[in-house]
C-alpha cells in the first residue's frame, strides 16, 4: 500500500457496489472479459457508491464543510487513451448515495479497460493542518476494477466505408491498413476498413455485440485474415526478433502479443524460416492457430 503524506479515512467510509454493464437486455454484473467486443461496440457502465461524508472529513482532519468529489477515471491499455468519466461534487454531511454512470466510445478503447473510482478533496485548503490533505485532488479513498476487451482475436480500430470511392477493389469485403514503425502506437498504426457495399460483412460488424451464427463465421474469417496480415507484416521486419522489447501499447508489442498467442512454443526465427521456405504450409499452420470457423 502506498503511504500518503497526509491523513486518510478508513476504507469502510465508502461502500462501493460492483460495476454493472448496461445492455439492451438489461443490467448484468461486469464480467472479467468481453470476448465478442470490438471497436464498434460502445460501453455503458454503472455503479452505486455510498459515502459517509462526516467520517471521511473527520478522519482526514478536514473541516465539516470541506467539499469532496467522487470521481471515475478510465484507462485503456490497448489504445493508450484515458480520461475522466464522471465527477460528482459531494457537500453536506451524513451518508450520501450516488450513482456513477459511465459511457465510453468503443473507438477509444481496447486491451484492458481500467476503471478507477476515487474520493478526492475538491478545493485547495491553504489553512489545513500539516497532517491533513490540503491540495485539490488529494486522494482520500480509491479502488480499481478492470474489464478485458480483447479476447483471442486481434482488435483494432475500424471504419465502414464505400470502397467504390477509394482505391481499394470495389468487390473486396475488407482491408487492413498497417502503417508506421514498431515503436508507434497501435491505435495509430492499424485500421480495419469494411466495405459498406458488402452487406454480409458490414452486418456482421454491426451485430458484433450479439452475433448471429452467420455473423460469427464472417467475423472469424475477417479476424483470421487480419491475423495473417499482421503476422506476415511482423515477419517482414528485421527488428521483429525474439528478444525485442517494445513499449506497451505500441504496434510492436501488439504484434509480439499476437505472435506469442498463435505460436506459443515457437521462436520468431523458426516461424520466419517456415514462412520463407514453405509459405503454403505456413498459411495452413496459421489457419490452425487462429482456429478459423471454430464458432459456437
Amino acid at each position: 500500500m502506498r503511504a500518503l503524506p497526509y491523513r486518510v479515512p478508513s476504507e469502510d467510509i465508502i461502500v462501493a457496489e460492483a460495476w454493472v454493464l448496461v445492455t439492451e437486455d438489461g443490467d448484468i454484473a461486469k464480467p472479467e472479459s468481453l470476448p465478442d467486443w470490438d471497436y464498434h461496440m460502445d460501453l455503458h457502465l454503472r455503479r452505486t457508491v455510498r459515502v459517509d461524508l462526516g467520517r471521511a472529513r473527520s478522519e482526514s482532519g478536514l473541516p465539516t464543510d470541506a467539499p469532496l468529489v467522487l470521481a471515475a477515471v478510465w484507462t485503456a491499455t490497448g489504445s493508450n487513451l484515458g480520461g475522466p468519466a464522471q465527477h460528482l461534487r459531494l457537500v453536506g454531511g451524513g451518508t450520501c448515495t450516488v450513482e456513477l454512470d459511465v459511457r465510453l466510445r468503443g473507438s477509444d478503447l481496447g486491451g484492458l479497460l481500467l476503471l478507477d473510482t476515487a474520493l478526492v478533496l475538491a478545493e485547495r485548503r491553504p489553512d489545513a493542518r500539516p497532517s491533513s490533505p490540503r491540495r485539490a485532488g488529494s486522494v482520500l479513498w480509491s479502488d480499481r476494477e478492470s474489464l478485458r476487451l480483447q479476447g483471442d482475436a486481434p482488435q483494432f480500430p475500424m471504419a465502414v466505408i464505400d470502397f467504390a470511392r477509394t482505391s481499394f477493389p470495389e468487390g473486396a469485403a475488407w482491408h487492413l491498413q498497417i502503417s508506421g514503425g514498431l515503436e508507434n502506437a497501435t491505435m495509430g498504426s492499424l485500421l480495419l476498413l469494411v466495405n459498406e457495399q458488402n452487406s454480409v460483412t458490414a452486418s456482421a460488424f454491426e451485430n458484433a455485440a450479439k452475433p448471429r451464427p452467420v455473423d460469427r463465421v464472417v467475423l472469424s474469417a475477417v479476424y483470421a485474415d487480419a491475423a495473417r496480415i499482421m503476422i506476415e507484416h511482423a515477419l517482414s521486419l528485421d527488428d521483429f526478433v525474439d528478444d525485442a522489447d517494445f513499449p506497451d501499447g505500441s504496434l510492436g508489442a501488439t504484434l509480439m502479443s499476437l505472435f506469442d498467442q498463435l505460436f506459443p512454443s515457437r521462436s520468431i526465427t523458426d516461424v520466419r524460416l517456415r514462412h520463407r521456405q514453405s509459405p503454403s504450409l505456413f498459411a495452413s499452420e496459421l489457419q490452425a492457430a487462429v482456429k478459423i470457423f471454430e464458432v459456437s
